[in-house]
């Protein structure tokens, strides 16, 4: 009975197929010494080792509140983490917001969680205005008390981990920004990745807004996928992310991506032009 207003709402959500898809894609491909362990990138620095795709039961077991967990004790409760990428936005001398096209990207995103029907535990937003400014119209749409939502510094756009295939960006530029980025990046993924401990009862639901970037790559380290592949994945603005993580440790990707809620003629993945700002 727990699980039917969840079953309902991922149903709607389904991408069965582009998960299988983007799975055989990342793993195609890789170099065997990349299978093996101990491989390392042309800069001399360590790949995170696939063992032919092997899941490591003990990810988050680090936790101090996973402790009782590590000793045999599970909670018989879920975790989902939904993710959002903030609206459109463009560059103004007072920061980056969002464009008119954002804020209704931002209301379609809140009204389709609205209709989905959870009961959101914690609200989380990236510290930068065009994500700030999606959550709280998200917010408004979810009928929740703005103070609910907290701000995070860990979540802000950058480099998350050196790509594969890398950006058109000079190899200096890339390190210097993955040097900057990375370490900040991780620490989310730690922070807000892990499964329910023994002592919660019920499932939770988190909403965390954010940025393209940052959420490619905590998608792919949430799977324990190689996340060098952060930039072969592409996001729409106001998108919908869903993660559950399971009281055993696994993780299951239940929507990547979703956009189909929004016209056609709404859907966006880049900022506009200059003279596409200026118009809106």
């Amino acid at each position: 009975m727990r699980y039917s207003a969840l079953w309902r709402s991922v149903g709607a959500m389904s991408c069965g197929s582009l998960v299988t898809y983007l799975a055989i894609r990342l793993f195609d491909g890789l170099e065997p010494s990349m299978l093996s362990g101990g491989a390392q990138d042309g800069k001399g620095r360590a790949i995170e080792p696939l063992a032919s795709g092997a899941w490591r039961h003990h990810w988050d077991l680090d936790k101090p509140q996973l402790q009782k967990v590590a000793n045999g004790e599970e909670s018989s409760a879920l975790r989902h983490i939904i993710l959002v990428r903030h609206g459109e936005y463009t560059r103004t001398p007072n920061g980056s917001h969002l464009t008119e096209l954002g804020r209704r990207q931002a209301e379609r995103t809140g009204q389709r969680l609205r209709e989905m029907g959870l009961s959101w535990d914690h609200v989380v937003a990236s510290t930068m205005p065009r994500a700030e400014e999606t959550a709280m119209i998200i917010v408004k749409q979810l009928n929740l008390d703005p103070l609910k939502m907290k701000r995070c510094t860990l979540l802000p756009e950058g480099t998350p981990y050196p790509g594969d295939p890398p950006s058109k960006r000079s190899a200096r530029s890339l390190d210097l920004a993955y040097q900057r980025d990375g370490p900040r990046i991780e620490a989310a993924f730690r922070r807000y990745f892990f499964r329910a401990s023994p002592e919660q009862e019920h499932d939770s639901y988190l909403l965390i807004v954010g940025h393209s970037n940052v959420i490619r790559y905590l998608i792919l380290r949430a799977l324990q996928l190689p996340p060098a592949a952060w930039t072969r994945l592409n996001l729409n603005h106001g998108s919908i992310t869903w993660l559950t993580v399971w009281p055993s440790g696994y993780v299951t990707l239940r929507c990547l991506g979703d956009s189909g809620f929004m016209p056609v003629t709404e859907i966006t993945h880049r900022r506009p032009s200059p003279a596409k700002s200026v118009s809106n």
